[in-house]
Order: C-alpha cells, then sequence, then structure tokens
C-alpha cells in the first residue's frame, strides 16, 4: 500500500530526466492521495514491485557512491560544479541534494553553520516554547484535575532552561555540520563574495571558481531607527534566546510570528507583556477570523495589554536607576500619544536581508531593499533587468517567503535546474506555523486574499470550517480549543488556503500544503482514510465539509475500483 504510493511519487528524485525508474505502467502520473492498494496500479508483488525495489536500491547506492567522494568537477574548467555561500537551513539543504546529483560542492560559512534558524532563530526558540509549553500544563490546575492529577506548584530554573536552547542549536549544527562532511560537501570557512562571473573570494585572499553559485547569506533583525539596542534591557530575538534574565514586565515590538511566540514563552514564566503593533489590529500577517480566536485565546486570558495603531518613535535602554522609555507616536498623525516604562523591550519587528559586503557590485546587480532580486526560478537579476548567467539566490536573501524550510525548498529546485530538470517551486504551496500554545499554521491564501483574487479572475470562493471540539482525540487531551478553516473553489474543488488554530496544528498542516503543491482536488483528497482518533481526523473532517458544485475525480477509474 504505502510502497505504491512511495514509488509514484520518488522517480523524479531517483532517476534522470526522462529516464523512467520502472515500467510506466507502475503508478499512475495523477496519482493526487494515498491509501490505496498497490494492486490498483497492476503491480505484482512478486515481479514488477520488487525489479522497482532493486532499482531504487542500486540507484541509491550510485548516489551514495558518487557523494561520498565528492570527486572532480563535471566540468574541469572550474574548481567546483556548485559553490555555496552561506551555511544556513538553506545553503545546506541545497548542498546535500546537489551531492546526491553527483556534483562536487563546496560551502562557504563566515560565521558558524546552520545560521539563524539553527543558532539565533527557529530551533533554540522550540526549545523555550516547549518549557513554556510544559509550564503553562503544570500551572493550570483546573486542567491537571480534569485528568484526575494533582502537581504542586511548578517552577524553573532560568539557567537550566537557557542551557537546553542553547544545548538544543549545538546539536543541531553539529548534526548538520556532520551530515555534510559525511557526504564530501567542502565546508570552507570566511566571509564568501563573488568576484565576478562563477568567481568567489572567501576569507582573507582565497578564490574559486564555480560551474554554479549559490548565494544563501539569510538575514539579521530588523531595528528601525530611534531604536537603541543594547543587548540587555533593548533586545532583539538573537539576545532573547540567551534568556539571561525574566523581566518582570516587558514590551515586545511587532505582533507577528516572533512577538508571538515570545509572548508566549514570557508569559508562562512569569512576566507581564505589552504588545506595540503599527496597524491597527494585532496579528496582521494572519488570516483575520484566525486572528481573532488567536487573540481570545492567546491574548487576552493572559497578563497581556497592548498598543494597536501606534509606533515606538524612539527606545532608551535602561541606566543608572530609570527604566528603559518608549516614546508611542500615533502610526498614521505621528503625534504623540504615550509613553512607556518598562523593565525590557524585545524588537521583533521583522528580518532585514544580509546581502552587504557580497560583491555584487562585479556582477552589477542592486538590491531593492536589500534583497537580491530573482526571478521565479531564483535566477539573480542585475540591474539591467537581465539575468546573470549561473548565480541563484535562496532563502530570506531574496525576500520572497522568508521561512527556513522555504529557503531549502528553493535551494533543492535550484540543484534540479543546474543538474538539467526545470522546476519551479510554487510558493503558495509552503506552510508556515508560529508555535504558541496552541499552535497556529497556515497555507497559501487568507480569505481576505482569496476573494480578492476571485474577483479579479471571476470565480466564486467558499469556506469550510471544522472545530476541534468535535475531535476525540483533542477532548482527550482535554484541548478542545481551535478552529480549522479552508478556502476554496466551490467549482472545481482547487484549495486556495487552509488556516488552523489548535492543539498540534503545525504538524496538521502539510496534508494540505502537500495537496495544494500536488494540485490535488477537494473531491479526490476526501476519500483518504485517516485513522481514529487522531488529530489528522480535524483536517479529515474540514476535507469532507467542504461542498464541490463538479464533483468530477481526476482520479483514474481503476484506482477508484481499488478503493
Amino acid at each position: 500500500m504505502q510502497s505504491a504510493f512511495s514509488l509514484s511519487f520518488s522517480q523524479s528524485s531517483l532517476t534522470p530526466p526522462n529516464r523512467p525508474l520502472c515500467s510506466s505502467n507502475a503508478a499512475p502520473r495523477n496519482l493526487r492521495f494515498c491509501g490505496l492498494r498497490r494492486e490498483a496500479f497492476g503491480f505484482s508483488p512478486s515481479k514488477q514491485l520488487t525489479s522497482c525495489r532493486f532499482q531504487i536500491k542500486s540507484r541509491r547506492i550510485e548516489v551514495s557512491a558518487a557523494a561520498s567522494g565528492n570527486g572532480a568537477p563535471s566540468n574541469k574548467s572550474f574548481d567546483y560544479d556548485l559553490v555555496i555561500i552561506g551555511a544556513g537551513v538553506g545553503g545546506h539543504g541545497a548542498a546535500l541534494h546537489a551531492v546526491e546529483k553527483g556534483l562536487k560542492t563546496a560551502i562557504i560559512e563566515g560565521d558558524v553553520v546552520g545560521g539563524t534558524c539553527v543558532n539565533r532563530g527557529c530551533v533554540p526558540s522550540k526549545a523555550l516554547l516547549a518549557v513554556s509549553g510544559r509550564m503553562r500544563e503544570l500551572q493550570n490546575e483546573h486542567h491537571m484535575k480534569s485528568f484526575g492529577l494533582q502537581v504542586s506548584a511548578a517552577g524553573y530554573d532560568r539557567q537550566g532552561v537557557a542551557d537546553h536552547a542553547s544545548n538544543l542549536a549545538t546539536k543541531i549544527r553539529n548534526n548538520l555540520t556532520n551530515s555534510m562532511k559525511a557526504l564530501g560537501v567542502d565546508i570552507l570557512t570566511g566571509f564568501g563574495s563573488v568576484l565576478g562571473p562563477q568567481k568567489v573570494k572567501y576569507g582573507k585572499d582565497n578564490v574559486i571558481t564555480a560551474k554554479d553559485i549559490i548565494i544563501a547569506t539569510g538575514s539579521v533583525p530588523f531595528v528601525p531607527k530611534g531604536i537603541e539596542v543594547d543587548g540587555k534591557t533593548v533586545i532583539t530575538s538573537d539576545h532573547a534566546l540567551k534568556l539571561e534574565s525574566v523581566p518582570d514586565w516587558i514590551a515586545i515590538v511587532g505582533s507577528g510570528y516572533i512577538g508571538l511566540e515570545f509572548s508566549d514563552v514570557y508569559t508562562a514564566l512569569g512576566s507581564e507583556v505589552t504588545f506595540i503593533e503599527a496597524l491597527d489590529q494585532l496579528m496582521p500577517g494572519f488570516d483575520p477570523e484566525i486572528s481573532k480566536l488567536a487573540q481570545r485565546v492567546l491574548i487576552n486570558p493572559r497578563k497581556i495589554d497592548y498598543h494597536t495603531g501606534v509606533f515606538a518613535s524612539k527606545i532608551t535602554p535602561a541606566k543608572d536607576g530609570r527604566p528603559v522609555m518608549i516614546e508611542l507616536i500615533d502610526a498614521k498623525t505621528k503625534e504623540h500619544k504615550d509613553t512607556l516604562e518598562v523593565d525590557t523591550a524585545l524588537i521583533a519587528t521583522g528580518r532585514a536581508p544580509f546581502t552587504n559586503g557580497l560583491g555584487l557590485e562585479n556582477i552589477n546587480v542592486a538590491t531593492q531593499r536589500g534583497f537580491i532580486p530573482v526571478d521565479e526560478r531564483m535566477r539573480v537579476i542585475d540591474g539591467n533587468g537581465k539575468l546573470v548567467p549561473h548565480l541563484y539566490c535562496i532563502g530570506d536573501a531574496n525576500g520572497k517567503l522568508m521561512l527556513a524550510h522555504a529557503a531549502s525548498a528553493q535551494g533543492i529546485s535550484v540543484v534540479e535546474q543546474v543538474t538539467g530538470r526545470d522546476h519551479v517551486l510554487n510558493h503558495l504551496s509552503i506552510p508556515a506555523a508560529c508555535f504558541t500554545h496552541p499552535e497556529i499554521s497556515m497555507v497559501g491564501l487568507t480569505e481576505p486574499q482569496a476573494r480578492e483574487k476571485a474577483e479579479k479572475e471571476g470565480f466564486k470562493v467558499s469556506i469550510a470550517k471544522t472545530s476541534f471540539k468535535a475531535n476525540t482525540k483533542a477532548l482527550a487531551e482535554n484541548e478542545g480549543e481551535g478552529l480549522a478553516k479552508m478556502i476554496y473553489r466551490p467549482d472545481n474543488g482547487e484549495i486556495l488556503g487552509v488556516h488552523i488554530f489548535g492543539l498540534h496544528a503545525a504538524d496538521l498542516i502539510h496534508e494540505a500544503s502537500n495537496a495544494i503543491a500536488l494540485g490535488t482536488r477537494i473531491q479526490d483528497i476526501k476519500l483518504a482514510v485517516h485513522a481514529h482518533p487522531t488529530l489528522s481526523e480535524v483536517v479529515d473532517e474540514l476535507f469532507k465539509a467542504a461542498k464541490v458544485e463538479s464533483p468530477a475525480s481526476t482520479t483514474p477509474q481503476s484506482v477508484k475500483a481499488a478503493v
């Protein structure tokens, strides 16, 4: 059952273009859902499937053999087939895929392997959020009593919590480094820059050549003008992840992903939080309905207040016994509105691309608000609007979607292209998540975005919703607070966006994101089977709740007969 599904989607990654893995009758190309008996594809378990498995195994041996040596480049005119500037998650993903494809690969890192995500972002923040989740549960006497449990007062050791985050970052950083070394990727130390076409400098005066170059230099915290960061009382996420203190009162400037997650951590550890948001509502980047519910659960019951529609025009660090001073002005009129005095201010106003000093002037490339301009294939565009041959940019540095897994996906897409297989990444299929308690996740368009698109293109939009309160597993966990929402086209079953707020929402979103990536229609995926009782049934019920006007399936009749 599972083997048939995995074979049908692994062909492109295991074989070169136009080279079939096994018989063309092995699996329908437009298969859109799993849970199918492999007999539906005409497999004979004793013959054809065994043959396919053998070919997969043989191909993996070939890949492993090519990777372990990272030998001579395919074109002897260059030192490497591929050089990647930046060893964050994006660069790492591209490097591993390149070696799998048989490319002699080098990666340049001027700081530490893992980049922002591993060292100063997603990884250590998840460690802190794991602590905040457990603290919330232990501190919720009503919740514990509902299980028949009695727990004494919960406490924490600040340094122990900080060490947990630091140790996790170190472990993941070592894992990434070792994985590249094991596959033969050359890790070059020093700041990298582009000297000219297919030529890179790193360190003091080391110069190498490569057939193709990927820029993957990531981003740094964005600090608006007028804000003085001292790293102690006025901090960015880089400083906050070290958890050198837990202030009694902290102001968080910005209520996006970063601000929300840190509010979850600080309130669980006992701090009072004040949000400062320039727009008229909190969580402006989320679907409005999800934002409204999330505010009711994540903001209102907690020790959090907020100011919306205001800028922090000036923030002065604490000094000589004085607290942190925050001057607030109206976002529209710029008139003074208030002055706050707090213990600490966390600047969570987003991130800025790290693209200075990359030698872009050597190839006539001008950044746009710091971002390197690229086309849909991540190819760099110069100042005249022309493509720079053999030069690509992925991740935060190009600004298309500032998420670690998006950077990795872009890197893999680039490697596919340089090895002869055209590939364009669908960014609307890339999920995002906010790891609060409960979590928020999303993929595709919000409802306002979908309705705007529908108006322009002339189609209707429908909404389907399901509640966690109807899910057995959520109720067993006493975590029934939550909502799943899908925006779709009722005329053809196309999924436009899915948004989830609730227990393990970050894990649940991937069925929807994969459906969007594969072009799966609702009328097909609603036939998939989900284990009971599981949280995945929240998404299952979401698909089943949708009403499609033309339920014609894209699934072959032979496959339907086997369901």
